[in-house]
């Protein structure tokens, strides 16, 4: 048989797995290894993941399962992604378990991170199509190594998604992602890309793939340049736990110039970062404050947007969802305060 979620495309037989571990062949059909099952279930600020241009301030309920179809040699979820999943503690949850929790904590949106959606995807279509019931928007951060059928029913599904773009390079992706090509990554960043709200994210691995940062812009650019551009630095983990830390300061002119041409550039995963709060790209006011204590995202501490504009000129922000309250489950017009 033949498992058609990711572009691997695994070939096994009856009680064998695939790359990912989290599907196998029972009576000649794909089904999960560990179906209902999280390793992860917890509330957080939507910028934490991060997601910047979406429901600003929102509290967000995070789901993740086990598994990857890649094997970074970064990975900083390598201890769900790359581990025996019978060494991971584990919540069993129903779909509808999943979205009871999701109101029960007040939550305006529920995001799958911590590893790969394709690797539960089943379980995931359950839980999107219920929540779409019950009015919950949910997103997902995912590395792009779908089929283009599961990345057209991610476009239709979810409200927001944040995709890598670990590189430009397909010689990167064959080395330090398990092996894999750069094609299809591509090809469903475009599709989606036309299909729902898209950020993009790059882990930036110092004299590795910092080079890459001027033709990673030039492709978002081209693609579309309102397309909101994660970067963060790589912190030691995994395979490559005897690298240096990434230096700020050699990457950080990189990063300006990718920023002279593409409005919504932010790096964070260092304390104190400066580039995490959203300027307007017509009048350069500061619409959304936050700030970086670690991590790869960050806290919102402040919004101006109205609706999705600039108070001060007018100028159309790239945004997808209500500014929320945190502390409240009703959403509320931006800059009403």
């Amino acid at each position: 048989m033949e498992c058609n979620f990711c572009e691997r495309y695994c070939r096994f037989e009856n009680g064998q797995k695939g790359f990912c571990g989290m599907y196998t062949c029972v009576e000649n059909k794909i089904v999960e290894c560990y179906p209902y099952v999280l390793s992860s279930l917890f509330v957080s600020h939507i910028e934490s993941l991060p997601f910047y241009h979406a429901y600003p301030g929102s509290r967000s309920l995070v789901i993740g399962t086990l598994g990857c179809n890649f094997d970074c040699h970064y990975c900083s979820n390598s201890y769900i992604a790359r581990s025996d999943p019978n060494s991971i503690y584990k919540y069993h949850y129903q779909p509808e378990q999943v979205i009871e929790r999701a109101i029960q904590t007040g939550c305006h949106n529920i995001v799958f991170a911590v590893n790969e959606p394709a690797v539960s995807w089943p379980f995931l279509m359950e839980i999107v199509k219920l929540a779409r019931k019950a009015e919950i928007p949910m997103g997902c951060l995912s590395n792009s190594y779908m089929t283009e059928y599961m990345a057209e029913e991610m476009g239709q599904y979810f409200a927001f998604v944040n995709l890598s773009i670990k590189s430009i390079n397909p010689d990167f992706y064959r080395r330090y992602a398990g092996g894999v090509d750069i094609d299809p990554v591509i090809r469903n960043i475009k599709l989606l890309s036309g299909m729902t709200h898209v950020e993009l994210t790059t882990p930036v691995i110092e004299g590795i793939n910092d080079i890459d940062i001027p033709a990673i812009a030039d492709f978002i650019y081209h693609l579309d340049p309102q397309i909101p551009w994660h970067l963060f630095r790589l912190l030691p983990e995994y395979k490559m736990n005897d690298v240096s830390p990434t230096s700020v300061y050699r990457i950080s002119a990189s990063i300006e110039e990718a920023a002279a041409r593409l409005p919504y550039v932010y790096f964070s995963n260092f304390v104190g970062s400066t580039w995490v709060s959203t300027s307007c790209p017509g009048c350069g006011q500061m619409l959304i404050e936050r700030i970086s204590s670690a991590g790869c995202g960050s806290k919102m501490v402040k919004c101006k947007v109205v609706g999705n504009t600039c108070p001060n000129c007018g100028t159309q922000i790239r945004m997808v969802g209500k500014h929320m309250d945190w502390n409240r489950r009703e959403p509320f017009e931006t800059g009403n305060y």
